[in-house]
């Protein structure tokens, strides 16, 4: 019995070792003269989704399988490898992030992007506007069901956001952000 009891503590240790919680920024650098610093959470809003997400970033492509949980006090995003191997859990309560990551993730990572990026997505432009400095997200008209672009003050584009759908939430969304040299596609799962 002991030796049962000794081999699933370090287990767990070892499990525990593979993963590091961190207290996060909530602001962030966007672009060159753009900052957003990630808006409260919606007041009625109650969401639970679990997502197919695929990223590429210059010439590497991930994928991942996320579940989203956003309520008026907390936004629960988890996110695993297409295996099932935990990578992330991000907390945000509206005033502090918490990520909880893979130390395969390395220093890289950074949970608050993640996160703006989704606000820039599903959060109502009026909301982000009111934490953006120097630039201004707006609808616009394209050849998709809906569009939203994130305009530098100058005018230049800095990113592009296409709905397969009106209703944000249940469309694939594809986000082209130019300057980063990131693409984000992700398909809500049913």
């Amino acid at each position: 019995m002991p030796l049962t009891r000794g081999l699933m503590l370090a287990a767990i240790l070892l499990l525990s070792a593979c993963a590091q919680t961190l207290d996060r920024q909530t602001c962030m650098v966007l672009a060159q003269g753009v900052d957003y610093c990630l808006a409260p959470l919606p007041t009625e809003t109650n969401i639970s989704q679990s997502q197919l997400v695929k990223l590429k970033v210059k010439q590497s492509r991930h994928q991942l399988l996320s579940q989203l949980d956003l309520s008026p006090q907390t936004l629960t995003l988890v996110g695993l490898a297409p295996l099932g191997q935990p990578l992330f859990t991000l907390s945000y309560d509206g005033d502090q992030l918490t990520s909880e990551q893979s130390l395969l993730l390395g220093e890289q990572f950074k949970a608050e992007y993640l996160l703006g990026l989704l606000q820039l997505i599903y959060w109502p432009t009026e909301d982000v506007n009111r934490y953006l400095q120097g630039a201004t997200l707006a609808s616009y008209e394209c050849d998709a069901p809906r569009c939203r672009r994130l305009y530098a003050n100058d005018g230049a584009t800095i990113m592009d956001i296409r709905y397969s759908q009106t209703a944000p939430w249940a469309a694939q969304v594809n986000l082209d952000f130019q300057q980063a040299q990131l693409s984000l596609d992700i398909r809500p799962l049913e």
